[in-house]
């Protein structure tokens, strides 16, 4: 069982690439039902942009976007990245969240997400002896003209899967 994990984990691996995970979650039906769809993902999985369109169905009684639609923008975007990034050795989950009004989305509402070289390293100082890393965001959600409709904090949890620590604790042993 141990090496049919360990076997599916590299396939799925492969398969882990900023296109495939792209169409994967716009044909996502909580996303593609939302309105929500992935306009890019670089190469490395430092920078995504999404687009929450305003349709009949995702406006709210005062004819704007839907406060839940704006949230869930956001919902798996920085743990997907940091999943691209650093590999099937790790866990990545939310955490925690919220997020702050700030005005009404009377547009089509973008989002930008970037994971800095700074935070990445915080990241991995912190999980290399599987002690857990628990890395926040801020991202801004901004309407057709770049005003900022939203605010919302994400709080991850990252760590090491346990084979990994294990892992690494025998090379620390043996050297």
């Amino acid at each position: 069982m141990k090496l049919w994990n360990k076997y599916m984990s590299k396939a799925v691996a492969k398969l882990y690439t900023p296109k495939i995970v792209k169409f994967a979650l716009n044909v996502w039906p909580p996303f593609w039902g939302a309105g929500i769809k992935i306009l890019s993902i670089s190469e490395d999985f430092r920078q995504v942009r999404v687009k929450l369109k305003l349709r009949w169905w995702n406006k709210n009684a005062n004819r704007t976007q839907y406060g839940g639609s704006i949230f869930s923008l956001t919902d798996p975007i920085y743990c997907l990245m940091l999943l691209g990034i650093l590999g099937d050795g790790y866990f990545v989950w939310d955490k925690q969240a919220s997020i702050n009004f700030i005005k009404p989305g009377h547009s089509d509402l973008y989002a930008d997400f970037i994971i800095t070289q700074e935070v990445l390293d915080s990241i991995l100082q912190t999980t290399a002896s599987g002690d857990k890393s628990f890395p926040e965001f801020v991202i801004y959600v901004k309407d057709s003209d770049g005003n900022v409709v939203s605010e919302v904090q994400r709080k991850l949890y990252v760590r090491k899967k346990p084979e990994y620590r294990n892992q690494q604790e025998t090379e620390r042993h043996v050297a």
